[in-house]
C-alpha cells in the first residue's frame, strides 16, 4: 500500500470507519461485487472533484451511483419504465447498472439538477450495502486511472493511484469485469456496455416484460 493510505477490513468496523470518512467529505476505495471502486458522497462537491482527479476522468462524463435499496433509488426521482422494473427484479442486487431518466412529477436531490440521466446500481455485496445504508447513495467509479486496466486487489489499487489514496477497504481479490450498463431512459432499453451480464440475458428479460 502507499505510505499514507489507511487500510481497513471489509467488516462492520471497516464500514463504520469508511462511513465516517465519507461523511467527512473524504474519498474511499471500496470493494464491490464486481471491481474496486472510488467512492464519494454526491453532495460533497470537493470529494466528487477529487474522484475525477484521481481517476483522470473528464468531468463531463457523469459518475455512476450505487444504492443500498430500491427505496434509495426511487428517492432519486428516476422513472421506472416496465423494462427497468423487469431488469431490476431480475438482477438487483447484482452486476447491472441502469441509466434512468427522471420522472417530471417527482422531486430529485439538488445534486442531480440539470441532468437528464443517472446511472444507478444496487450491488450484491453485504459490506457495501451496509456502508450505503450509513452514508446514503454514493458516486462510485472503478478504481483505476481512466483507460487503464482495472486492479483486482486493494494493493494494486493503491499502487496504481499513488499516495493520493487516503482510505482503502480491503475486500480481497475481486473480478476485473464491470457491471453491464443498460439505458432505460427511453421507450426501448439498450445495452450500452456489456459486462458481467451478457446481452442475450438482458434481451431475454426485456422480451418477458413486454
Amino acid at each position: 500500500m502507499t505510505e499514507t493510505a489507511k487500510v481497513v477490513r471489509a467488516d462492520s468496523e471497516g464500514a463504520r470507519l469508511a462511513a465516517e470518512w465519507l461523511r467527512g467529505g473524504g474519498v474511499a476505495v471500496v470493494p464491490t461485487d464486481t471491481v474496486y471502486g472510488l467512492a464519494a458522497r454526491p453532495v460533497d462537491a470537493d470529494a466528487v472533484h477529487a474522484v475525477y482527479r484521481l481517476k483522470g476522468r473528464p468531468e463531463g462524463m457523469h459518475l455512476p451511483v450505487l444504492a443500498a435499496s430500491v427505496a434509495q433509488v426511487r428517492a432519486l426521482g428516476v422513472a421506472f419504465t416496465p423494462g427497468a422494473e423487469a431488469l431490476a427484479r431480475r438482477w438487483w442486487p447484482g452486476p447491472l447498472t441502469l441509466a434512468f431518466g427522471f420522472a417530471p412529477e417527482l422531486d430529485r436531490p439538488s445534486w442531480l439538477n440539470g441532468r437528464v440521466e443517472v446511472a444507478v446500481r444496487i450491488p450484491d455485496h453485504d459490506f457495501l450495502r451496509a456502508l450505503l445504508e450509513q452514508t446514503g447513495v454514493l458516486v462510485v467509479t472503478s478504481a483505476n486511472r481512466h483507460g487503464a486496466p482495472t486492479p483486482r486487489t486493494a494493493h494494486d489499487v493503491a499502487a496504481g493511484l499513488g499516495s493520493s489514496v487516503d482510505l482503502v477497504v480491503d475486500g480481497g481479490e475481486l473480478h476485473d469485469v464491470p457491471s453491464t450498463l443498460v439505458n432505460v431512459s427511453g421507450p426501448e432499453a439498450s445495452v450500452e456496455r456489456e459486462g458481467a451480464l451478457p446481452r442475450t440475458a438482458i434481451a431475454n428479460a426485456l422480451r418477458g416484460a413486454r
